[in-house]
């Protein structure tokens, strides 16, 4: 090859290059996944290293790739016994884990890139709003500063509440209380779900003091930053509040009440939960259960000894998930609410949806029905895949598992760790579309949006 056809093939290799990297650029949303990936391979590695188990041996690969894809996408869900079978340095990375997946990604990356250059580029701040919601690109900045104080100040509470009860209530050495506090209070603000006993949080179901933090520091973090920020801003008026900041904040109380009252129902009397426990120890612990349901992962009952009726309420809870960019997975909790205002003006024969004296763009109902719909498509092909690649499991089992996986909750029945290594890879692959799938998909439809400068004939196909 002499230097002219040299030169011309490096021409058009740099140019298609080139094109490749305009191609790829062009969405920042399309840099999420590989942004929530490279840390899965990360963490992945590290725990495959020896000093990251309790017995100093090598795990399987598949153990190790989904402990990191559950830590990253902030599910918790586990197919080991946490506590006994990783190190004190498997657990720190997990934890590590759990606070860059619960951030963001692209939410940690853009701070290290404010703190060093005191100022946020274009593509920046679009990488940072595919990731927290927010619509004003010019307070990417300022918002950035607020996630990083209200994420450690949240921590930092439960983690002194918790400490501190383990400490003078039950004994346990300062630095042991103070480890499980950290640990606890990381993986309960960043709806994880990862815990330091074999049974969960049963011991402390009936202790205020431990249940009650982690659980409303679950909720605080499902809550979602836009949301949260306005709802403070205008305590006072929360009619001035946005229909966004409404689905989100009333829609959480009513799924909370709702799903509180349907769990104490349902195992009022049942003795493997909490039929032995007084009437206040029953309130407790449903609600604290119901609230760590929703998005948390964290399990104050026996989730393998509820009600068969207790386990719907519990998918349909884990399905809808959390506020949007929150800490938690699922559907969330606008998208449901906005699909049921929609069904209510068509049974009502309204032209409009209308909420709080808004209407409703009709852009955003065609985003919540897609978000929806591919959601539960989602979950019932992953069904129907752990159904194949099982024998002998029950379909609400397996249905309650992937849900679980999907919306990034982790509630588990014991099914995980039974399953071979083509399941617990399937839940690995849910949990990591769980986490950025639908997040991807909403910002992807909404840089998408372009406008026809030509309409079609309209004809109105038979419905029902």
């Amino acid at each position: 090859m002499n230097l002219r056809n040299a030169r011309s093939h490096s021409g058009r290799a740099g140019g298609q290059e080139d094109w490749l990297v305009r191609r790829f650029f062009r969405n920042p949303v399309r840099l999420v996944p590989f942004a929530f990936l490279v840390p899965i391979l990360l963490g992945t590695g590290l725990l495959m290293a020896r000093w990251a188990t309790a017995n100093h041996q090598r795990p399987p690969l598949v153990t190790a790739l989904f402990t990191a894809t559950s830590a990253v996408s902030v599910t918790g869900m586990a197919i080991t016994d946490t506590p006994n079978y990783w190190s004190g340095w498997g657990l720190l990375v997990i934890t590590l884990l759990t606070q860059l997946g619960g951030l963001g990604i692209l939410t940690v990356a853009a701070l290290v890139i404010l703190v060093v250059s005191r100022q946020l580029g274009l593509r920046n701040r679009l990488l940072v709003q595919a990731e927290t919601a927010e619509f004003g690109i010019g307070d990417v900045g300022r918002l950035l500063r607020r996630i990083a104080v209200t994420v450690f100040a949240c921590e930092a509470v439960m983690t002194v509440l918790v400490a501190g009860r383990l400490w003078l209530a039950y004994d346990y050495p300062f630095g042991q209380a103070l480890w499980s506090g950290v640990f606890h209070a990381v993986q309960a603000f960043n709806n994880g779900g990862f815990a330091l006993y074999t049974d969960g949080l049963l011991a402390f179901s009936r202790d205020p003091w431990v249940s009650l933090p982690l659980a409303i520091g679950a909720i605080i973090g499902g809550l979602g930053f836009p949301a949260l920020f306005e709802a403070v801003r205008e305590w006072r008026q929360p009619t001035r509040w946005a229909v966004a900041t409404k689905l989100t904040i009333w829609g959480s109380a009513v799924l909370l009440l709702v799903g509180f009252a349907g769990l104490l129902a349902a195992e009022w009397t049942n003795a493997g939960t909490i039929g032995q426990y007084d009437v206040p120890g029953k309130i407790l612990a449903s609600f604290t259960q119901i609230a760590l349901s929703r998005t948390g992962g964290f399990s104050v009952l026996d989730i393998a000894a509820l009600q068969e009726e207790s386990y719907p309420l519990l998918i349909v809870l884990m399905f809808i998930g959390g506020g949007s960019a929150s800490t938690a997975g699922g559907i969330k909790v606008s998208t449901f609410f906005l699909l049921a205002f929609t069904i209510w003006a068509e049974l009502r024969g309204e032209p409009d949806v209308s909420i709080g004296h808004r209407r409703v763009a009709t852009a955003s109902q065609r985003q919540a029905v897609t978000v929806a719909l591919l959601s539960v498509a989602l979950v019932m092909a992953g069904t129907m895949l752990l159904l194949l690649l099982t024998e002998g499991v029950r379909f609400v089992a397996a249905l309650f598992e992937i849900t679980s996986a999907f919306s990034t909750t982790g509630l588990t029945i014991g099914l995980a760790a039974e399953l071979p290594a083509g399941g617990q890879l399937a839940l690995t692959v849910l949990m990591f579309i769980g986490r950025v799938g639908t997040l991807t998909l909403g910002s992807a439809i909404a840089l998408n949006t372009r406008r026809r400068l030509y309409r079609y004939p309209q004809e109105q196909p038979i419905v029902g």
